[in-house]
């Protein structure tokens, strides 16, 4: 068969994949908001209903068992956050909201939903996402007052972290910058999760280990086409990234992100042929199931977001199996969830434009910022500013015991107050959270200076790199041997001639 009509065939097999995957599309409601108090306030002409469209278990739905107890003060979750948000914003603004709360899977089910005529007010996409859809132009810009430190109730903008602030100010697209249209909601990196009675920390601190046959059938990798090309590219190249000349370049931040999201035909070739040597050496590519089969010690070590590394870690302890955290030597994806205001669904209305960016600042307040934190296990971006409620929440959870032995001072000042040095976020901690939670929830900035962010990519390269994930996890009839070729040849024309054998038996069984 010609590559001409083999390719023809590849296209249409893509076809059929991406149609069976935009059918599945859809959003998920988690929570119930038409009792009889909120139907009637929907009922009345100025209440605002504002869309939102999150992760799913991505933010706090009350009913907690116990209080959260730090020195700045006692909090407790009863009512989910959503709930929480109306009652606060009537108070303040004296404006009725009924919050239309749905939740989404991947991003591109999100964007999908978005192209099929779905209408939201606010969305949470992550930041290469944010990318796409400011540069096609669907987000609504937030209005000046947001950005004024002097209303209290803006604590996004009182209380962002400066690391944060700076990433989203600095990072462009089309001229503009990303704070312009959205505003952080959790962020983290990527890394191992690892059993380190099986797992050397040196043999998890490589993106090599994915296809380490010495694990074989032992690690599982993410099942989506951008985390695992960002792996396999730190694989691929991780002798380059590691070389004395690539890491003291002047512009080492900048040559790491362009490796890192390099998508030459080249590239993605060999991204190709190496995943494809993973899916042999691999237990799974997953999206969630990683959790439970490093808990249950189906697996030795899994690729992980940070958010899912804490909670893996976190019930595996319960259990005292102590798993340990990785971040390889190459680069870690730095990644981020963020608010954006869509346009279609504001439609130039301040007042709907107000309620929404309200929600992003009562998320945002420090006691909500670390409820959904510690509902969901993710890092929230707010650092707090004045208010000391998230660095004691940190402290809470990870503050060594008076007296403790074998601590370690682990300095997160470029988070709080932008300055490394800064004495008074230098948290004393056990020496172990150096290799675990903490270094899974805050990274420290040597590891956020190996970091990159996954870029927006056009049309020309999502493209190939589609393809290159339906090749991987699908079927790659580029690759096809002559020989299978020929028996398919061979099954085929028999089948004709047996069709047409009995086309003819019926015909002369007729006459």
């Amino acid at each position: 068969m010609s590559k001409r009509y083999k390719r023809l065939l590849s296209v249409i097999i893509s076809i059929v994949l991406l149609a069976g995957i935009a059918t599945a599309v859809g959003a998920v409601d988690i929570f119930s908001l038409k009792n009889s108090e909120q139907a009637a306030m929907a009922s009345d002409s100025d209440t605002i209903i504002l869309r939102v469209c999150n992760w799913e278990e991505y933010i706090d739905t009350g009913d907690w068992d116990e209080a959260i107890e730090l020195d700045s003060g006692e909090m407790k979750g009863e009512n989910s956050i959503v709930k929480d948000f109306e009652d606060w914003y009537y108070q303040i603004y004296g404006k009725k909201v009924v919050v239309e709360y749905s939740t989404v899977g991947t991003n591109e089910e999100l964007y999908n939903m978005l192209t099929l005529g779905d209408e939201y007010d606010l969305i949470c996409p992550s930041e290469y996402m944010i990318m796409k859809l400011m540069a096609e132009g669907w987000l609504e810009p937030f209005s000046e007052q947001f950005f004024d430190k002097n209303v209290t109730e803006n604590y996004y903008t009182r209380g962002v972290s400066p690391f944060i602030r700076s990433t989203f100010d600095e990072n462009t697209i089309n001229g503009e910058a990303w704070s312009r249209y959205a505003a952080g909601y959790m962020w983290g990196i990527t890394g191992i999760v690892y059993n380190p009675e099986e797992v050397t920390e040196e043999e998890a601190s490589t993106w090599k280990i994915i296809s380490n046959d010495k694990f074989k059938r032992q690690i599982t990798i993410k099942d989506n086409v951008r985390d695992s090309m960002f792996a396999a590219v730190g694989a691929i190249k991780s002798d380059k990234l590691l070389s004395s000349s690539f890491l003291n370049a002047a512009d080492y931040k900048e040559r790491l992100s362009a490796e890192m999201n390099d998508t030459s035909e080249e590239t993605i070739e060999q991204i190709q042929e190496y995943l494809q040597a993973v899916k042999d050496n691999a237990y799974s590519f997953e999206t969630d199931s990683a959790k439970a089969d490093m808990i249950t010690g189906k697996v030795v070590a899994g690729y992980q977001w940070s958010g899912d590394a804490v909670y893996t870690m976190d019930q595996a302890e319960k259990d005292d199996f102590y798993l340990d955290f990785a971040v390889p030597r190459e680069s870690t994806n730095l990644y981020f969830d963020g608010w954006c205001m869509l346009k279609n669904g504001i439609k130039d209305s301040e007042e709907k434009k107000q309620a929404a960016e309200g929600f992003i600042n009562f998320l945002s307040k420090p006691e909500n910022a670390v409820r959904n934190m510690d509902y969901i296990g993710y890092t929230s971006v707010i650092s707090g500013g004045d208010s000391p409620v998230v660095y004691d929440y940190i402290k809470w959870n990870y503050g060594a015991e008076d007296g403790g032995e074998d601590t370690v001072t682990y300095p997160l000042g470029y988070f709080f107050s932008g300055d490394t040095e800064d004495k008074k976020y230098m948290l004393t901690v056990p020496a172990e959270q150096t290799h675990r939670q903490l270094s899974a929830q805050y990274p420290t900035e040597e590891m956020i200076e190996r970091s990159a962010v996954m870029s927006y990519f056009d049309t020309e390269e999502n493209a190939r790199i589609n393809q290159m994930w339906i090749n991987v996890r699908c079927y790659n009839i580029e690759n096809v041997p002559v020989w299978a070729w020929i028996v398919t040849g061979l099954v085929i024309a028999g089948l004709i001639v047996l069709a047409v054998r009995k086309h003819f038996k019926k015909k002369v069984y007729i006459k």
